[in-house]
């Protein structure tokens, strides 16, 4: 197995140590070469972290021109992410961009098409579509078992300190776009594109000004609504983490999401004797390999040509253009 050279590119988005930190895991599958970081206030902040030690720095000039480098993790701040990616689409190298699209869906949309114009990828970091129980739940949903959908029920939130809630006021619908984003991901990836968004992003008024900490929104279907909360105000918020899937034969609920992952399941015909009781079962769906392994290995796949990546643009964009519209 030849090792793939990759460069990383941004270092201000919240996964970006983490992703570097896989990266530096699988040694005999990436030969990482460097970090770049043209923003000197977000090298000053971010760059000293262990997980970049003893890498070089590299510019972004040498970074697009070098041969050598065949992929590119785009790990940079929210609302340049796209620019960067863009730019290491045309200089002909594959790349892993972190969640979600940016701001500008027709940058998002020409940047999938370059991509596939170019036989390269645009692979996103939505790290839930590894997940064992999001597969369990994917695999629930398409076999038939939970017969048809009646309701999707998500909550993402967390508790934030001042600081990160001010932080939300750059990004339009706050927690809905920052967090939110991975909720509607799960949701598309189980019933697609909804015919209408309808968003109800607020702020709290604490702790911030104005910023858009407390959000909801309903994405409707022709069988069911879908629902996502996001908070940045919500006390043990992470162990709300929920995936709630409703449907005419049973339910399975994922809650949390993940440390650990626990999830439920119920069927019509185990409850008709008692509905009132609890007859819903734990089930195991496996362990995670890592919160981002799967979805870094799979991006090497698809860097080698071992595989197509199984994500399309067209899902890609389709889930972009609803998060807007779910941002307002």
């Amino acid at each position: 197995m030849r090792k793939i050279k990759v460069a990383h590119f941004g270092i201000a988005h919240d996964h970006s140590i983490f992703a570097m930190e896989v990266l530096r895991k699988y040694p005999e599958i990436f030969d990482v070469v460097g970090v770049c970081e043209p923003d000197e206030a977000t090298w000053e902040k971010f760059g000293s972290h262990p997980n970049y030690a003893g890498l070089p720095r590299l510019t972004e000039e040498e970074l697009l021109s070098r041969d050598d480098i065949e992929a590119v993790l785009c790990e940079g701040h929210e609302l340049r992410s796209v620019s960067d990616a863009q730019k290491c689409i045309d200089a002909g190298k594959f790349v892993h961009l972190d969640k979600p699209g940016g701001i500008d869906i027709d940058a998002f949309g020409k940047l999938l098409k370059s991509a596939d114009d170019k036989g390269l990828c645009v692979h996103m970091g939505y790290m839930y579509r590894w997940n064992p129980a999001m597969k369990y739940v994917r695999e629930a949903v398409s076999s038939g078992k939970l017969g048809t959908i009646t309701s999707v029920d998500c909550t993402f939130s967390i508790q934030y300190q001042a600081e990160k809630k001010q932080w939300l006021k750059q990004f339009p619908g706050g927690m809905m776009f920052f967090l939110g984003c991975h909720s509607l991901d799960m949701i598309m990836q189980l019933l697609g594109e909804p015919e209408t968004v309808t968003a109800f992003n607020h702020s709290s008024g604490y702790e911030n000004d104005g910023s858009l900490d407390s959000c909801f929104a309903v994405f409707n279907y022709p069988n069911c609504a879908a629902t996502i909360r996001s908070s940045g105000v919500e006390a043990n918020g992470y162990y709300e983490r929920t995936l709630k899937v409703v449907g005419t034969k049973g339910t399975i609920k994922v809650q949390p999401l993940e440390t650990p992952t626990l999830v439920r399941e119920a069927y019509l015909d185990g409850g008709m004797e008692h509905p009132w009781h609890d007859y819903s079962q734990s089930i195991f769906p496996g362990y995670p390999n890592g919160r981002y392994d799967d979805m870094i290995l799979e991006f090497a796949s698809i860097v080698r040509g071992d595989i197509k990546n199984p994500w399309s643009g067209e899902y890609e964009y389709s889930v972009q253009k609803t998060l807007l519209k779910a941002c307002k």
